[in-house]
C-alpha cells in the first residue's frame, strides 16, 4: 500500500518557500544578490544552518525513494533528482568549486539580461513543488480521515 508520510508535504511545502522567497530578486536586485552572496562567502551560522536543513531534508527525501521501491509515487522521483542536484549545489558552494561558482557570479550577476528568467523560473518552481505539498497534505489528511 502506497503511504504518505507526515513530513511528506511539509518537505515540499518548505522548499517552495524557499523557492517562492526569490520574489525579492525581482523588487531589488542588488539587496537580494547581496545578501546571498555574503551568506555563501561568509559561511557564518545562518549558511551552515541552511546546508544542514536542505542536506538532511534531500537525504531523507533520497532514502524514502529507496525505501519505497515500487510503491513510489510519480512525485518521488523529485527527490532524486532534485535532492541530487541540490546535494551537489551544496557540495560545490562548500567547497568552492571553480566553475561552480562562475556560474553563480553570472546568475547572481545583477545587470544581466536573464536575470527575471532565472529567478523567475525559481519563483514558478517554487509555487509548483508549494502547490504539490499544499495538494499532498489534503490528500493525507483525506487519507487519514477515511482510515479512521
Amino acid at each position: 500500500m502506497r503511504i504518505i508520510h507526515k513530513w511528506e508535504p511539509w518537505f515540499f511545502i518548505f522548499f517552495g518557500v524557499f523557492h517562492m522567497h526569490r520574489i525579492w530578486a525581482l523588487i531589488d536586485r542588488v539587496s537580494y544578490a547581496d545578501f546571498w552572496l555574503g551568506v555563501m562567502k561568509s559561511k557564518g551560522l545562518l549558511y551552515f544552518l541552511l546546508m544542514g536543513i536542505l542536506s538532511a531534508l534531500c537525504i531523507l527525501g533520497i532514502v524514502t525513494f529507496i525505501r519505497e521501491r515500487g510503491r513510489n509515487y510519480w512525485w518521488r522521483w523529485i527527490y532524486i533528482f532534485g535532492g541530487s542536484y541540490l546535494l551537489f549545489d551544496l557540495f560545490a558552494i562548500a567547497t568552492g568549486l571553480k566553475f561552480w561558482q562562475d556560474l553563480l557570479d553570472k546568475m547572481f550577476d545583477t545587470n544581466s539580461p536573464y536575470w527575471n528568467c532565472i529567478w523567475g523560473f525559481f519563483i514558478l518552481l517554487g509555487g509548483f513543488v508549494f502547490g504539490l505539498g499544499i495538494t499532498l497534505l489534503i490528500r493525507q489528511r483525506k487519507e487519514k480521515s477515511s482510515l479512521d
